[in-house]
């Protein structure tokens, strides 16, 4: 009986996607892709869920495309099928975090770059564009996302010249935001998601929707426009007047409190 290419977990309200083929590096296939669909399709239908964790199985985060469908997928719609699951993830509108256990090579970097920020292992993750390596052009959004997280200049390093980055040159360079000890990176990752998790699922993703597209935004009136009708949104919802209507009762018990509050607070 074969492993099953995809294995996850559910720590509280935050579910764990876990790539498993560590015999090929946890690399990239079709199967694969429709695993990551599926459960992705499950978990933001789940009022349970709240944020997502992907990881690899030891010794890889995630080393690429599978050679095999990327050489029997070379038309439009087959390469579609093969960015399928990095996208899958890069639309989501859970809040992701990469944690980077190993290398990070290929369209497994575009799988990190999909998640909302990334956290690494110290010693073990490394992260390799490799596209021109093997004599192939860069895709699905690779130069595009590289670029907006880390500048033109890094990503001409690692794209054109090959520079692959540890861990720690990565953080430096933005392209993670935390480093780990080994044995403490999903825990890092689940404090980080746990936190994110406890937050009303609609509330992060309106806001998430809402940072992912600052780059229309050309002025200070668009920037107050781009973020007024959601937090109108917000404040209508069962969190904030939850917050306000005890607020409130807090206020109305003991007055004197709060008075002497706001003049400190002035």
């Amino acid at each position: 009986m074969s492993m099953p290419l995809v294995t996850t977990e559910i720590h509280d309200r935050v579910g764990v996607i876990i790539l498993n083929d560590p015999d090929k590096r946890n690399a990239i296939t079709l199967a694969m892709n429709e695993a990551i669909t599926a459960t992705l399709n499950d978990w933001e239908a789940d009022d349970a869920i709240g944020a997502i964790i992907v990881t690899g199985t030891p010794p890889a985060f995630c080393a690429g495309a599978d050679l095999k469908d990327l050489l029997a997928e070379q038309n439009q719609a087959g390469m579609q099928r093969i960015y399928e699951g990095f996208l899958r993830i890069a639309h989501s509108p859970l809040p992701t975090i990469a944690a980077v256990n190993g290398a990070a090579v290929g369209a497994g970097f575009n799988l990190v770059l999909a998640c909302d920020i990334a956290v690494a292992a110290r010693q073990n993750a490394k992260f390799d564009s490799r596209f021109l390596q093997i004599g192939l052009h860069p895709g699905g959004g690779h130069t595009w996302r590289l670029r907006s997280i880390a500048g033109r200049q890094t990503t001409l390093a690692m794209v054109l010249f090959g520079e692959v980055l540890s861990a720690t040159q990565a953080h430096d360079l933005g392209l993670v935001w935390q480093v780990s000890e080994e044995h403490r990176l999903l825990d890092d990752c689940l404090a980080l998601a746990t936190r994110t998790a406890s937050q009303p699922k609609q509330l992060n993703a309106r806001t998430k929707a809402t940072i992912l597209t600052l780059d229309t935004i050309k002025d200070s009136e668009q920037a107050v426009e781009h973020e007024l009708h959601p937090q109108l949104q917000s404040m209508q919802q069962s969190a904030f007047r939850h917050l306000v209507e005890n607020l409130q009762q807090s206020i109305s018990a003991n007055p004197q409190s709060h008075a002497a509050t706001e003049c400190t607070n002035g």
